[in-house]
């Protein structure tokens, strides 16, 4: 079995990502010599960034309650103290045009609130992801999207806002990409330009197998295309 090591050179090579790709796994108890983020965030993705320069943690729910939106997605209840924050989030978002609030019953949500949530650099992760976060331009992601296919993997339509909803849409949509939102935007830093595809743990193996043929087809195809564009256009 390819190790995930090889996985995030393969990805990194192929699709030329300026970060690391970033494992989540969500588990009952901390994995043996995981160092525990001790600090605040202001979101959950900003966890995302961490994993991506390089760090390997876990966090507790605790650690989540900054972000009222990403705990929803992520299934954590905020404390009695703070449960009011994510109405009033929503109720602002609503008043200033960004969202309706018949829109929330749709988020994706993880099935389970997670005891610990584990991130690492892809190639440093110390368990199986269930969730993996690809930072990348969209003609180059596109490979992602393509290899997904040809392996018989369902890849799922573009995703909005909030962009945390797409760890849990992975849990049960196989492979899913989104365009980002301001809110990640401004936390993580994330340029106009990128934007993520998030791969289920259990198909991330599949998706690297025929990453390179996708990858040498569009090759051809671009040379292909180019040739005709020149022959074609009058």
């Amino acid at each position: 079995m390819t190790s995930y090591s090889q996985i995030e050179h393969l990805l990194t090579g192929t699709l030329a990502l300026r970060r690391r790709p970033v494992a989540m796994a969500f588990r009952d108890t901390a994995p043996e010599g995981v160092a525990a983020f001790t600090g605040s965030l202001p979101s959950g993705c900003s966890f995302w960034k961490l994993a991506a320069e390089g760090r390997t943690f876990y966090t507790v729910p605790a650690d989540h309650y900054n972000c009222p939106i990403g705990s929803y997605t992520h299934n954590i209840a905020l404390p009695p103290d703070r449960e009011p924050e994510l109405l009033q989030t929503l109720a602002m978002m609503a008043e200033i045009g960004y969202i309706r609030m018949e829109e929330v019953s749709a988020i994706p949500r993880l099935a389970a609130p997670p005891a610990i949530i584990v991130y690492a650099p892809l190639g440093e992760t110390p368990v199986d992801p269930d969730a993996v976060l690809v930072t990348g331009e969209p003609g180059r992601l596109m490979l992602l999207h393509e290899a997904a296919t040809r392996s018989g993997i369902a890849v799922q339509p573009l995703l909005g806002r909030p962009t945390c909803m797409a760890v849990p849409a992975s849990a049960t949509q196989s492979v899913v990409s989104s365009m980002g939102c301001v809110g990640n935007r401004v936390y993580t830093g994330l340029p106009d330009s990128e934007l993520y595809t998030t791969i289920a743990g259990k198909h991330i193996h599949a998706v690297a197998e025929h990453l390179a043929t996708i990858a040498k087809a569009n090759a051809t195809l671009a040379e292909y295309y180019g040739l005709r564009r020149v022959e074609l256009t009058t």
